[in-house]
């Protein structure tokens, strides 16, 4: 009897609408997988310690610069959601991205940005460190 009580539970929450997944209303797109960063320098292994992920959204005014900074054994990567973002390393490399296009950050290399267009560029950036390790570093 206990059988046929969960057989029938089962077949109710399967046949009730609200636990359906409707497939065409769900939809996922992969905007960047790589091992590299955007220089295509080989990303390095995750420190040891204790996995911590911080999700940030930056805001640059048109014309602003975002000072020299690196990321020191911590991976970043982040999907511009509007305007433009002009980024140099200090060897001279660089990559222009524009609202829509996703990037992983140099890992140990200076580097800084530009908001190049007439609007606030904004994008969202994940870090994935360690505890008690911060995201960024700025130059001295």
């Amino acid at each position: 009897m206990r059988k046929l009580h969960m057989l029938a539970l089962l077949l109710m929450l399967i046949s009730f609408p609200a636990w359906s997944a409707d497939a065409a209303a769900v939809t996922s797109t992969t905007l960047l997988t790589s091992s590299n960063s955007w220089d295509n320098t080989p990303l390095p292994a995750y420190p040891a310690g204790q996995p911590k992920i911080t999700i940030a959204r930056v805001q640059i005014a048109p014309g602003a610069n975002i000072p020299a900074h690196l990321h020191h054994n911590t991976i970043a990567a982040g999907v511009l959601l509007q305007g433009q973002l002009k980024v140099v390393t200090d060897s001279g490399a660089t990559i222009e991205l524009v609202a829509g296009d996703a990037v992983i950050e140099t890992i140990d290399t200076w580097h800084s940005g530009q908001n190049t267009g007439r609007v606030p560029t904004e994008l969202i950036v994940f870090y994935a460190g360690i505890e008690g390790q911060a995201v960024s570093e700025s130059k001295p």
